[in-house]
């Protein structure tokens, strides 16, 4: 199996962190964000964009990683901040996160078209995580952990489908609400929660 190899990351000289989030639309649950670092003999085989890999070959890609670090925004600061400031605040503690295990990177490579505030020189990338290395091992670390928690937090709170659809506003988690009501886990800012907590 082929998938994504060493490319923009060999320009600098010295740590390249890639940098993606998972979690931006879901009704419930934090978002997520994994700063990575890799080196060329370490990228795992087959990884490539998240969307394009089976769960399973999510977790195995994900257990390699050994260079990364994982950070979240609450519910509580997704709905005081809203959701884009809270997922740039997420992906700023994953990179300080890293950088405090690893030693300050030449470049942080961000998947999307905005930088969170970093104090390290950074690259934002459209659809980086399809055609960045680092960037699609972050998107893959960051999805495993925050699926991982929703499968927990289904187990305290069954009746609303999380460990299915992760949060997302599918029809059964908006039956579960209809039926069972709002959780604490629930982002009230978004619509569909906000007119039930009228």
């Amino acid at each position: 199996m082929t998938g994504l190899g060493w490319g923009i990351e060999a320009r600098f000289d010295g740590l390249v962190f890639g940098v993606d989030e998972v979690g931006r639309g879901p009704w419930a649950g934090p978002v997520t964000a994994a700063a990575v670092c890799l080196s060329p003999g370490e990228i795992p085989e087959g990884l490539a964009d998240s969307k394009a890999v089976s769960a399973r070959r999510r977790e195995s890609i994900a257990a390699q990683l050994t260079s990364l670090a994982i950070a979240e925004a609450s519910v509580a600061e997704i709905d005081e901040l809203n959701i884009r400031a809270a997922t740039l605040l997420a992906m700023a503690r994953a990179v300080a996160a890293l950088a405090e295990r690893l030693g300050r990177p030449a470049m942080v490579l961000v998947d999307g078209n905005i930088l969170p505030t970093l104090a390290f020189p950074a690259m934002a990338i459209v659809r980086g995580d399809a055609t960045v290395a680092s960037i699609a091992a972050a998107a893959i670390a960051a999805k495993v952990n925050r699926d991982a928690l929703m499968d927990r937090l289904s187990l305290n709170h069954p009746g609303y489908g999380w460990e299915r659809n992760k949060g997302y506003g599918t029809a059964d988690h908006a039956a579960g609400l209809a039926r069972l009501g709002i959780t604490p886990h629930h982002r009230r800012s978004f619509k569909p929660i906000a007119k039930l907590a009228r």
